[in-house]
């Protein structure tokens, strides 16, 4: 069972998207067409395989214009999809059910495929036990939403923004002067719950590194020679992170090398759509 995201988080992005697409004068289409006591029956359904994720979207977009609508959740989020497979259906207002379409759609679809890219990777790295995590290379403004798409497919969260965790960098360590002198500054900054992760790019950093007892070291782009390596250095000192250009095509060889953790930005940034549609019934 994935937990939901409130309302309150989600209803903020989907006012904005109808907002967008409403315009000044709102559907002239569904004006023109559609009579206004029009009542009409329609079902969200899958045009191809995946998973579901952004129920919600969907619902919200559709009470947002027409609050006495209803709306019935076929499958839950997470849930597996087939080509026909439906995810919910509506019934109520034609106008509103047709203006709020593409809005629902749009969040809907981008959601479902978040979380089916993400269940193509945790399937490439199963039994492992390496976990797939997400990056902060998401949408601006959806983050929230594409994180919770990972959940949906499978995969962990990476921190949300910069303030929830500290992860230095290779530009922060050149700031420092070196890779232990930022791990030094970090630990003494950081209070009990706030975790600190370094990245680097070369096998002979990680010593340095794990001297100042850092939680996590991310290995920057390493070949699985040197990942093999640094699993066997580091001896558990640390969670060892895996980033870099990581692909379907890649992932599971990087896992095998005995990694704790594979982050992948395309997760969120090169997700494509899921195609979602709206039929009458």
């Amino acid at each position: 069972m994935i937990a939901p995201l409130p309302d309150l988080l989600i209803e903020p992005v989907v006012r904005a998207a109808l907002a967008e697409d409403l315009g000044r004068a709102g559907d002239v289409t569904a004006l023109a067409c559609i009579a206004p006591d029009a009542q009409l029956s329609v079902a969200f359904a899958a045009r191809k395989p995946g998973v579901a994720a952004g129920l919600a979207c969907a619902r919200l977009a559709l009470h947002a214009l027409d609050p006495d609508a209803r709306f019935e959740a076929v499958l839950e989020d997470g849930a597996p999809l087939t080509p026909g497979a439906v995810l919910a259906r509506a019934q109520g207002d034609a106008r509103a059910i047709l203006s709020a379409e593409r809005t629902g759609l749009n969040l809907l679809g981008r959601l479902c495929g978040v979380a089916t890219l993400t269940r193509a990777y945790v399937d490439a790295v199963e039994g492992t036990g390496a976990r797939i995590v997400d990056t902060r290379k998401t949408t601006p403004g959806l983050r929230h939403l594409e994180k919770y798409a990972v959940r949906c497919g499978g995969g962990v969260n990476h921190r949300f923004g910069l303030d929830d965790a500290i992860l230095i960098k290779d530009n922060h360590v050149a700031a420092c002067g070196g890779v232990g002198e930022a791990v030094r500054r970090a630990k003494a900054f950081a209070g009990h719950l706030m975790k600190v992760e370094v990245e680097i790019d070369r096998l002979d950093q990680l010593d340095e590194a794990l001297m100042h007892g850092p939680d996590v070291v991310m290995l920057d782009n390493f070949c699985l020679a040197d990942l093999r390596a640094a699993v066997s250095a580091a001896k558990g000192k640390a969670v060892l992170e895996a980033s870099g250009g990581v692909t379907l095509e890649s992932v599971r060889a990087i896992a095998e090398t005995g990694v704790d953790v594979i982050s992948v930005g395309a997760l969120t940034h090169s997700a494509p759509a899921l195609d979602i549609g709206l039929d009458a019934l």
